[in-house]
């Protein structure tokens, strides 16, 4: 659909540019937004210091044009695969690092309830021995002798 609107001839239809807005992974904890010209593609000249041959590097069977019209959608689509390939592991990148703060999160808070049941379990230990000894100090203050 897309290769139709950009080769069709008419002027309602027809795309003159194609951007693909995507990230581009540089590590796991690294990725750039990028913006990228799909079509049309760039041209890069060659440095002005160096003598342009005047002569066809190359002999192309078929020629030239047909060449160029094979390769052209088979490049254009390993850049879209490529383009992909890095969104899906930028998106992964994120998705664990969400998951290791999760994670860390949940441990700081398991460990802060555990010192707080911890300490409450310890107060109510020496609330029961506190009411122990209290006991025992009132019984051997009045005297009796039986337990």
């Amino acid at each position: 659909m897309l290769t139709a609107d950009l080769l069709s001839e008419d002027p309602e239809v027809h795309l003159d540019e194609l951007y693909v807005v995507s990230t581009r992974f540089e590590s796991r904890f690294l990725q750039h937004t990028t913006s990228v010209r799909m079509v049309p593609m760039g041209l890069v000249e060659a440095e002005a210091g160096h003598a342009q041959p005047t002569y066809p590097l190359y002999e192309f069977t078929p020629d030239a044009d047909t060449v160029v019209e094979e390769l052209m959608p088979r490049y254009i689509e390993s850049r879209i695969i490529n383009i992909l390939l890095q969104a899906m592991a930028s998106e992964h990148a994120s998705t664990q690092r969400a998951m290791k703060t999760a994670t860390d999160n949940a441990e700081t808070q398991i460990d802060k309830f555990t010192r707080l049941a911890n300490s409450a379990r310890q107060a109510e230990i020496t609330q029961e021995i506190t009411e122990i000894v209290g006991g025992a100090d009132a019984l051997s203050g009045s005297g009796r002798t039986e337990r």
